[in-house]
Formats: C-alpha cells, structure tokens, sequence
C-alpha cells in the first residue's frame, strides 16, 4: 500500500499570475545558465537562457527535527500506485493520460516519462504535497532535466543541494541524479520549508530556492503550477 503522509494540506489554488511579468522582475538567488532556449508546451518558449536553481541555505537542525527528515528519505518504498476503490484509480489513470501529453516535449522517451510521472505522483503525496505545484516548482528548477547542475552545485530534477545528502542521507551525492532518490529528497525538502513556514507558501518556496522573502521565484512556481492542473 502506498505510505500515506501524517498530515496532508489541502490543495493549493493557483494564484492568477502573468508570466511576463513574473519573468520581466528578474532571477532569483543562483540562476543556473542553460544552453540555447527551453521550449515548453505547445513549442512556446517559457524560458529563455536562465532556469531558476535551488540554492537552499543550509542551516542547523536539531536532533528532533534532523532524525524526522533521514527517517522520511531514507524509507524506499516503491513507487508503485494501489488503490482501494475503483474511482480512484480511474483518477489516477485520467491524470496519468494528462501527464504523457503534457511531458511528451519535455521527457520524449516513452518509458522515462511513464516512471517520472509514477514517481512524482508517488512521493508527492506521500510527503502531503500539492502535485502542481511540484510539478511547477520542478518546472522552473531545472525545466524537467534529471542530470541538470547550477552554478551552486544544486542537482537534478529538483536541484536539491549535496549537503542535504550529508545532513539527511548517506552522503554519496551521485544518488541525486537517482529519479527517486532525487524527487524523495525535493519533496521531504519542500514538505520541511512549509512546515517552517506554517503553510505559507509563497515563503516556503522562498527559502526552498534560498531567497525568502522575494517575489520572483515563488511567483514563478506558482504561474507554473497552473500548467499542471489535469481538467
């Protein structure tokens, strides 16, 4: 059965954001430069040159709160979908169908796309969190690149920063280019900044991205967020 989190937020609405004027207010903290242009769904271009990058700031934790987090990454269980009734896996097949189109430019490879799209579904409701906006935040973090590198060492799809492996993990930093190690680590991450941040989301992003406090980056994920709804 899959893990069901100890306490799990209700949906986020997406807030009604222009995209240009997200990106015409600049980068956020460690932009991460990309070679030639990105282009997004139905060949329009969201991003040119520029991607956000995590640049999370490490800080002390204490036992508690450091025993919490290695307890959620280190527990594997395999991202394999089970459903107790019948809707709900029509729910899920419905979304799934929505995913292949939607990722088919970013992800072309049939089976890659088919794992992202378990994968993420599995560990975002497993750490309680708003699928979109995951999926938005991956988005603007790396534009759906699991080997992607910022310029501050951030890596993969949700440029988690090496010292969290050190902190929480194993430390072995190679595993972050792993797609669940990757996605397990992003979203136990995301899941710790919004609790910090007593749900709030705009600052939880903030500090996720390692500029809390500033518009441009959790604005971004927001506008991203809206792309990712299934109808």
């Amino acid at each position: 059965m899959i893990e069901q989190p100890g306490r799990i937020k209700p949906p986020l609405e997406a807030r009604p954001i222009s995209r240009r004027s997200v990106l015409q207010r600049g980068t956020a903290t460690g932009a991460l430069s990309l070679l030639g242009s990105v282009t997004g769904l139905g060949g329009v271009t969201l991003f040119s040159q520029t991607a956000y990058a995590g640049g999370q700031v490490e800080e002390p934790l204490i036992d508690s709160v450091r025993t919490a987090l290695t307890s959620a990454v280190s527990n594997r269980a395999p991202p394999v979908p089970q459903f107790s009734t019948a809707e709900s896996r029509l729910a899920y097949q419905r979304w799934s169908s929505f995913m292949q189109t939607r990722l088919a430019r970013l992800i072309p490879e049939v089976h890659s796309r088919q794992e992202f799209s378990q994968t993420v579904w599995y560990e975002s409701k497993r750490a309680g969190l708003d699928l979109p906006l995951v999926l938005g935040l991956i988005e603007v973090e790396s534009h759906f690149r699991k080997f992607a590198v910022s310029s501050v060492g951030a890596r993969g799809f949700m440029q988690v920063m090496p010292f969290w492996v050190r902190l929480i993990g194993d430390g072995d930093v190679s595993k972050l280019f792993h797609l669940q190690t990757n996605l397990r680590f992003g979203c136990v991450i995301l899941r710790h900044y919004l609790d910090r941040e007593q749900g709030d989301v705009f600052m939880g992003l903030g500090r996720y991205n390692g500029s809390r406090g500033q518009a441009p980056y959790p604005e971004a994920v927001l506008a991203a967020r809206g792309k990712w709804v299934a109808a």
